[in-house]
């Protein structure tokens, strides 16, 4: 028998193993414990979007493959949500670009753009896709980091600018922030996009929990900022603001060369995708504000309820300006490891959270803080927050 003497994963990818998701919801499942580790709804969207996939499946609409670059109805809705919410101009034809969610947006970019040996500069902590598709590419990641401060995580704008360097080809941003729920300022935008420009940079922008923010914190694109238009990648999703995660239904926006870029790269992954849910997702792009101002409040409440029970159990807790996650901070009860918290957890209080140090390249930095998702039903927040007060 031959032995084999060459790993066989690609060396770029042998850092990644199994996500930390699906190990911790695993672990959720052989313990009976309250999973608020990954981030997805337990509950639908809303049922007359449900329905519109539906009937786009009855009436034969998206069931062979759609268009490469995405259904004509859904671009077209695109466009619209952009120039409504934040008064940009996007041609659905040339400058709107359907993905597999925005996973696969993030994938498509970063190939497309980054060659062997450029430098990627990612806020951490950072999505874990990010890194990923960073070494699929070829890239060199440069983290930078959010640290705590009066009561959020800020970024350094020193610290960015000291990282670039005549190898960076990026800059991968995300606001609003997951894990830690900041949402970058006006300040601190114009500040990246000084830099962009200065230094001719390209910015990929995951804004994703666009409509998710709280307590008068404002999502601004970047790419609506004085000369970042032409440099910058949006990319957008249906999963987090309409609670479809599972349609996968993600989208970029650019200028048309930049979307022609990241079309040469998308069409050799996925090909297309979510035919007729790119459909029902063109009639949510479409519904009222009221629908925005609604999810809006109701995590707004979750987000207290679970923050004020995580409080009174002894965390630490940064309580978020956006999306739907609480960072923790968990040396208040005595703690320092985030892994070993959480892997023992289920058991203790029979809840699950994940360890932000997963995000980090720096896990010193990251090793006492533990993200915990609130977009669940409210009885379960209070169920998991029951269980964790009485935490042994």
């Amino acid at each position: 028998m031959t032995v084999m003497t060459r790993p066989l994963l690609n060396r770029r990818l042998a850092e990644f193993g199994t996500t930390i998701f699906a190990e911790m919801s695993a672990l959720a499942a052989r313990t009976g414990s309250i999973n608020l580790g990954q981030g997805f709804p337990d509950t639908d969207g809303p049922e007359e979007i449900r329905e519109a996939a539906v009937r786009a499946l009855r009436d034969g609409r998206g069931n062979q493959y759609p268009p490469g670059p995405g259904v004509p109805e859904l671009r077209a809705a695109v466009a619209e949500h952009q120039r409504r919410f934040y008064g940009l101009e996007y041609d659905p034809d040339s400058e709107v670009l359907v993905t597999a969610g925005a996973t696969e947006a993030i994938a498509a970019a970063l190939l497309a753009l980054v060659e062997p040996g450029d430098e990627v500069i990612a806020l951490e902590p950072y999505y874990d896709s990010y890194a990923a598709c960073i070494a699929m590419a070829g890239g060199v990641r440069v983290p930078v980091t959010l640290r705590p401060h009066a009561g959020a995580f800020a970024l350094d704008l020193d610290e960015l600018r000291a990282a670039v360097t005549d190898r960076t080809r990026l800059i991968l941003l995300n606001t609003p922030h997951n894990p830690t729920g900041t949402v970058l300022s006006r300040t601190e935008l114009t500040a990246v996009a000084e830099l962009a420009q200065e230094r001719d940079l390209l910015v990929v922008t995951d804004e994703v929990y666009e409509h998710l923010v709280f307590d008068g914190a404002e999502h601004i694109p970047l790419a609506s900022l004085p000369g970042m238009r032409e440099r910058t990648v949006t990319i957008g999703s249906a999963g987090k603001t309409y609670s479809f995660t599972g349609w996968k239904v993600g989208w970029i926006t650019a200028t048309p060369e930049l979307t022609g870029a990241v079309r040469s790269a998308k069409q050799f992954l996925t090909y297309v995708s979510s035919g007729p849910f790119q459909y029902a997702v063109a009639e949510a792009l479409r519904l009222p504000d009221t629908y925005v101002r609604g999810l809006r409040a109701e995590l707004l409440a979750k987000r207290d309820l679970l923050s004020e029970g995580l409080t009174a159990a002894g965390f630490g807790v940064h309580r978020p300006a956006g999306t739907y996650f609480v960072t923790t901070d968990i040396r208040p009860l005595g703690e320092t490891d985030g892994f070993a918290f959480c892997r023992a957890l289920p058991e203790r209080a029979g809840v699950v959270a994940i360890p932000n140090a997963v995000f980090y390249d720096h896990r010193d930095e990251g090793a006492p803080f533990v993200r915990f998702a609130f977009c669940k039903r409210v009885e379960v927040l209070q169920e998991a927050v029951d269980r964790l007060k009485r935490m042994g």
